[in-house]
This record gives structure tokens, sequence and C-alpha cells, in this order.
């Protein structure tokens, strides 16, 4: 019997494989690709070490790619085979088990509650605490990123080694559930504990953005430069924010230098979306960078061949509509559709498509067919459950904005200026918000209101 880094015990596991195990947690909470490699040599050490085994079989479904999840199945049904039963497992690790496969078999709902149930009683449990955190965002529970790592929170110590870690999970969970001063303290006490926290910066970030903060936003990217952009998978995505705050301020120059410098060419999915949402954002706005989207639109086939979240399938829709090939979109939306004549109960993505996936897939379709009245019977009813299918309220941001563009652009004006002044009064500070403003003062013919919208958005944008 061996204790992890948080003194919890682990079975099967000798001294050298219990070492591979902690420092692969350091990694996964430090997003560092070395994840891989530590997990793999805990298992070299100890091939039936149960947490080590389990540890890889999180990893291989928190990518959502499709491959990795193939071979997390195939790898785990191999070991709990040789295992046998779960009666040598200690309590811990029967839970971890039972919590892990569901997540292979489709479940994230029971994964999520089954980690919540580990973190009950073992509250130190970062694999849980991690694991359950990300099921939590790809689920769209933003009550549950808070109060999950919330309800630990106290069991964890300054002196502890992962104590910031644990506070930059929570500071995100914060920030989603709108407790934006409060997320910013914490996510920058987080940061100050261990300054290469990128998820506690990702936090302090994402603040900033639900605050129109973009000028803060930049700065503060500007100074921790070095302990986000290198070592680390995480940095493609924290480059896209940067990207959405230079679109915010008005530069598309510097938008599309970051897009050429570190969003394109990605090959993981979440590459690949972060991609689709920065060029969707420039479609919306009438850029429309077609040799850009052509390569990106390339690269999404073999991610999105079977179905298995519904979030990265708008992604690739936007890609095939943005690259003008409409054709594609409309096969991934088929495949979709017969996917849904099936049954399949117990999967979560199964239910994310039938309601949010697919209708928002129909509307990027629509919205590149100029039908406009489509896009808004197809995401108006669904607008406040977007959260359904994952992601943030920074990302889902697309396809509200593609919703207030289609009410402009489809003459629906009433709608216009409810969506409109939703997004003012939450953020006065946008200048995007402001731009709309004025758009839909110029189209009822009022040059004044028009122009005194456009003046407040370049105040703003000069301001950053």
């Amino acid at each position: 019997m061996t204790d992890d880094q948080h003194g919890l015990a682990m079975s099967g596991a000798g001294g050298a494989a219990a070492r591979h195990y902690d420092q692969a947690i350091d990694e996964l909470l430090h997003f560092r690709v070395e994840v891989d490699a530590e997990a793999a040599a805990a298992l070299s050490e100890a091939p039936d070490f149960p947490m080590g085994q389990v540890l890889t079989a999180y990893l291989g479904l928190l990518t959502t790619e499709v491959e990795d999840a193939r071979t997390a199945r195939q790898r785990f049904a191999a070991w709990r085979a040789r295992a046998g039963g779960p009666g040598g497992l200690l309590p811990r690790e029967r839970a971890h088990v039972e919590a892990v496969q569901a997540l292979l078999d489709g479940d994230f709902l029971t994964c999520g509650r089954l980690l919540g149930a580990i973190t009950e009683q073992y509250p130190r449990d970062a694999l849980a605490l991690a694991a359950g955190h990300q099921v939590d965002f790809f689920t769209g529970d933003a009550r549950s990123l808070r109060d999950r790592i919330g309800g630990a929170l106290n069991a964890w110590h300054e002196d502890d080694r992962h104590y910031g870690h644990v506070l930059g999970m929570y500071a995100f969970g914060l920030e989603e559930s709108g407790h934006y001063d409060r997320s910013e303290d914490v996510g920058l006490r987080a940061v100050e504990l261990n300054a290469r926290d990128v998820w506690g910066i990702h936090a302090v970030v994402h603040t900033y953005e639900m605050q129109g903060r973009f000028g803060d936003g930049i700065r503060y990217l500007d100074a921790r430069l070095g302990d986000w952009s290198t070592g680390t998978f995480f940095n493609v995505h924290t480059w896209w924010h940067y990207a959405l705050y230079a679109l915010e301020s008005g530069d598309t120059g510097r938008a599309l230098a970051v897009y050429d410098a570190a969003l394109a060419g990605g090959h993981g999915s979440m590459e690949l979306l972060d991609a689709a949402a920065l060029l969707w954002r420039l479609l919306l706005e009438g850029s429309e960078q077609h040799g850009r989207w052509q390569a990106l639109a390339d690269a999404w086939p073999a991610k999105i061949a079977v179905p298995f979240y519904a979030f990265n399938d708008m992604h690739a829709v936007m890609s095939y509509v943005g690259a003008g090939r409409v054709a594609e979109a409309e096969k991934l939306i088929a495949s979709r559709e017969a996917y849904l004549t099936e049954p399949h109960p117990d999967i979560t993505n199964h239910a994310m498509t039938a309601r949010v996936g697919l209708p928002v897939c129909r509307s990027l379709v629509a919205f590149g067919r100029g039908d406009f009245d489509a896009v808004v019977d197809l995401l108006y009813p669904i607008r406040h459950r977007i959260n359904e299918f994952g992601g943030s309220h920074a990302q889902r941001d697309a396809v509200q904005k593609t919703l207030l563009e289609a009410a402009l652009r489809g003459g629906r004006r009433d709608l216009a200026r409810v969506l409109i002044s939703e997004r003012i009064n939450v953020r006065p500070c946008s200048p995007f918000n402001w731009l709309k403003q004025g758009a839909l003062a110029e189209a009822l013919g009022d040059r004044a209101a028009a122009a005194t919208a456009r003046r407040r958005a370049d105040q703003l944008a000069r301001q950053t």
C-alpha cells in the first residue's frame, strides 16, 4: 500500500510507480504534454496499478478525440479483464473505476455525479477534482464548475503543493457562475502561488472577457507571456483569448496575426475549434478569410467521422460553411440526424446533439445561405440553453452573435433591439455591443443615434 502526494492510499503501486503517478497529476494540473509520459511510466513500473489505469483512461477521454477515446476503452477493458472483479480494490479506487467506466460508455452526467461522490468523501483527491471539473466544462454545468471545487476547498491549505491549482479551478467556476469580482481575486491568488498555473491564468482572462475589460486582458497576458505561451498544450487556447481581445478593440490585423502564428495548422480538436471560433467571428463581420477557412475545413473530417461531442460538430460545420463547402456541412448534419434515430439513452452526447447541437449546426448552414429567418427560428428558442452542449460563456458567444447578426440582417429589428439591449446592459464597455447598437439605429433611420453609438464604440476601443 502506498500513499499519493495528497495522503490518499493506493494499491498495486510501488514507490517508483507512485512517484510517476504523482508527477503525472502535477503535469495534468499544469496542462503539460508530459502527463502522458508520466502516466505511461507509472504503468510501466506497475502494469496493473489501479489508479494508473484510471488516470490513463481519463486522459484518453478528456481530449474529446474519437481515436483517443477508442484506445482508452480498449486498454481499460483489457485491464479490467486481467484484474478480475473489483474485490481487491480500495473503496476510492472502486469508485474511480465506476466513474471512468461511465465516461468510457459516453455517460458524462453519471461520471460527473460519481466523481462528486468521491470528492465528498475524499476532498483531497486531485484527480477526481480535475476530471470532474473538465466533465462539468464539457456539459456546461456552471454551478457544478463552482461548487464541486468550492465544496472541497476547505480540505486544502496554502502549503499544499497544488492548493493554487485548486484555487485556479475554483476561479474558473466562479467566473462561469457570474461571480466576477470573487473570480478575479481567487484567480490572481492562484497565479501568485504558481505563476505557471495556466488554468488560473485562463480564469482571470475569462473574467476580464466577461467584464469587457479587454485592455486589462491584453496587458495581463502580455505581462505573463512566458508563463502561458510555452511548455503547455493550453497555449493555443490562451492565444485564442488574446485574439478575442484584439477583435473587440478593433484590431483585426493583430487578431489575424495571432491566428496565423498560433492557431493555424492545429491538429487536435481543441485547436481546430479555437481556430474556427475566431474565423467565424470575423465572418459575422463580413471578413470571409476564404483561404484560411479552406485549410481549416480540410482538417476536420477525421475528427468528426463518428458522433462523439456535439460542441466539436458545431465548429466543424462553421469551418465547412466558412470555406463555402456547404455540402460537407449538410453531410455531417445528415449523419447526426441518422445518429439520433438510434437509441442511446445513456450517451450524453446523444441528448446534446438533439437539444442543441443539431439546431445550432442547421442555423450555421442557414446563415451561410443567407436564410436569416431560419437562423432566428432555430436559435432563438434554444438561446438560454446553449450551455447544454458544453464550452464556456466566451466560446458559446459565437452562437449568440450569430443570432444577433441574423436578426439584424434579416430585418428582425424588435428582436435585434432586445438582444442588443441585453448585451449592452451586461457589458456596457464592449465596443462590439455599441457597434451593433449603431447598426440597428442606422437600419431604423436614426443617423444621430447611430453616430452616437459608433462614437461610444470608438472611445471604448481607444481606452483599451
